[in-house]
């Protein structure tokens, strides 16, 4: 539906004002949820999320998102994404409901201004990943999984909110393919050091070398597309990565 410019848009770019969608950094991932989840993937309306691709007459309504921001923040992966993989689904996951509304937001302007069509194939839900991510995803679904900056938790009492653990690691397992790839990034040291060896000790996943980190295209987005990756460089911050592959189950 088409409405006049909000002022909660800049007149310039035609894109959302941060300012206006601006909420606590983290919510509690453990505190009820008070939106709605699909029962099972094959629940998830994907027509509302990309409507160029989905519904009547359309011949790539069989196709399925590969890609899963979790905790997606205000989209600058998603969107960096869109541009580098123009021919693949992506959906971030967000759990703060203004951040999740700029997000939408963000994209639906860009999809309007955008003539190349790069932003159809990217969308974002409010959702609690931590709880429902097999609600969401079906086995073997994704090809790529983020974890960008997310929130240390540096209580220890407070480490099970993490949203990379041992047994969490089984779910990421399951919706990911062999071969798929887990990225993590962090500017806290100590949460960098768990996330790196909840990998490690997981029989699912291994470390990509360095040449294969070099070569891929992603790893440079880790930082360089986030706002809190961008706010690490211009503080000369430290950055603590770790990415795995799903390996193939073997009896």
């Amino acid at each position: 539906m088409e409405s006049e410019t909000k002022p909660t848009f800049s007149k310039s770019t035609g894109l959302p004002r941060k300012r206006f969608y601006r909420a606590r950094a983290h919510s509690n991932p453990l505190s009820d949820s008070h939106f709605p989840i699909p029962i099972s993937p094959s629940h998830l309306d994907f027509s509302l999320h990309f409507p160029k691709f989905f519904g009547a007459n359309n011949e790539e309504v069989s196709k399925k998102a590969e890609f899963a921001d979790i905790g997606c923040g205000f989209g600058g992966l998603l969107i960096s994404l869109a541009t580098l993989f123009p021919d693949t689904l992506m959906i971030g996951m967000e759990l703060r409901d203004k951040v999740t509304e700029y997000v939408k937001e963000r994209i639906l302007a860009l999809r309007k201004s955008s003539s190349g069509g790069q932003y159809e194939k990217v969308s974002v839900v409010r959702t609690n990943s931590m709880k429902y991510i097999p609600n969401y995803f079906e086995k073997g679904q994704l090809s790529k999984m983020f974890f960008l900056f997310p929130d240390p938790h540096f209580k220890e009492k407070n480490h099970r909110r993490r949203v990379i653990s041992v047994d969490l690691l089984d779910e990421y397992a399951y919706v990911l393919r062999a071969g798929g790839i887990i990225y993590t990034i962090t500017d806290v040291e100590e949460l960098g050091e768990w996330m790196r060896s909840c990998l490690e000790k997981h029989p699912m996943f291994e470390s990509l070398t360095q040449d294969e980190l070099d070569s891929d295209p992603v790893v440079e987005l880790l930082c360089s597309a986030t706002e809190e990756g961008q706010k690490v460089a211009r503080n000369g911050g430290q950055t603590f990565r770790a990415v795995f592959r799903r390996i193939a189950y073997v009896s």
